[in-house]
């Protein structure tokens, strides 16, 4: 093959290639895991795939795997989440352990009583003598929380995402809750 024929063929395929990776973002930009709801949606776990929750989070130097069939969350109609999961902690010690019992995602400012979560990414559980406890990745304490025992629920699983009143939802581990609400 002579030399410009093969300029031409490398050529060729460098255009092709550049096209498509030009072509990926724009099939995948502003694509959420699930359709834009119209109005706030509260997610199960069948409603949280991988693509929306990861398989396995970091947290205090190491990575543990999530269960997804202990998923729940909130679908706002900004297309915004917060979502929970339960995580298999048996890799931590007996201290972390019995804080970090889920992993908590927020896009969206919180209000859990009259304490205040930015977005991001956290470690939270609910602990002895009714309090709900969010921790930084590093597994310090941010935030606790009043939480309460709900003796009127018929199923409890181990963890779930329910409405309340208008524009307020509860974070359920069995029948222990702890109420909170989107910050505007």
């Amino acid at each position: 093959m002579p030399r410009s024929e093969k300029r031409i063929s490398i050529f060729r395929l460098a255009i092709l290639f550049a096209l498509l990776l030009a072509a990926t973002p724009v099939v995948m930009r502003g694509q959420s895991a699930l359709p834009k709801p119209d109005k706030d949606t509260v997610l199960k776990a069948s409603d949280i795939k991988p693509k929306l929750f990861p398989d396995s989070v970091f947290f205090r130097g190491q990575t543990a795997p999530t269960q997804l069939r202990n998923t729940g969350g909130i679908h706002f109609t900004d297309d915004l989440y917060v979502l929970a999961g339960l995580v298999d902690n048996s890799g931590y010690s007996t201290g972390i352990r019995e804080k970090y019992q889920a992993y908590f995602i927020t896009e969206v400012t919180l209000q859990f009583g009259s304490q205040t979560l930015k977005p991001g990414a956290y470690g939270a559980g609910f602990v002895e003598g009714g309090k709900f406890v969010v921790l930084d990745l590093a597994a310090n304490d941010l935030l606790q929380a009043v939480s309460q025992k709900d003796a009127e629920m018929k199923r409890p699983v181990p963890l779930q995402v329910t409405a309340a009143d208008v524009g307020k939802y509860r974070l359920y581990a069995g029948r222990e809750y702890v109420e909170f609400s989107r910050v505007k």
